[in-house]
């Protein structure tokens, strides 16, 4: 059963210079494995962690680093959540997460599905 969908747009262009502009936004939004990573996959990551917390239905107090984009070594990405968004998911039944990320012409999208049995 789906629980919730979520979707994002980010505009990589813009985002880039807000990290440049705000150094420690990278701390805020990211795990520091995700921090290594291009602008680029950050702002494709941003727009799953926006999606994800649509697909819960924007739950205050959550914390962006308490969910992480992972790659498989296909190159699937997968969603890995602890803390306050773990907490909210088990609270609304979700077991499994479907994620995609795309990006193109500057715009980084992300998709998140929650599932639950």
């Amino acid at each position: 059963m789906i629980v919730g969908v979520g979707i994002d747009v980010v505009d990589v262009a813009r985002f880039k210079d807000s990290l440049e502009r705000t150094p420690r936004l990278r701390e805020r939004l990211f795990t520091e494995e995700e921090r290594r990573l291009p602008p680029l996959s950050l702002a494709a990551r941003f727009a799953a962690k926006e999606a994800l917390a649509k697909a819960l239905g924007a739950p205050p107090g959550m914390r962006w680093t308490d969910a992480e984009i992972r790659k498989e070594p296909s190159g699937r990405p997968t969603l890995h959540v602890k803390g306050t968004v773990a907490d909210v998911a088990m609270l609304l039944g979700v077991t499994s997460w479907h994620v995609s990320l795309s990006h193109d012409g500057g715009i980084a999208t992300a998709v998140v599905i929650a599932e639950a049995p």
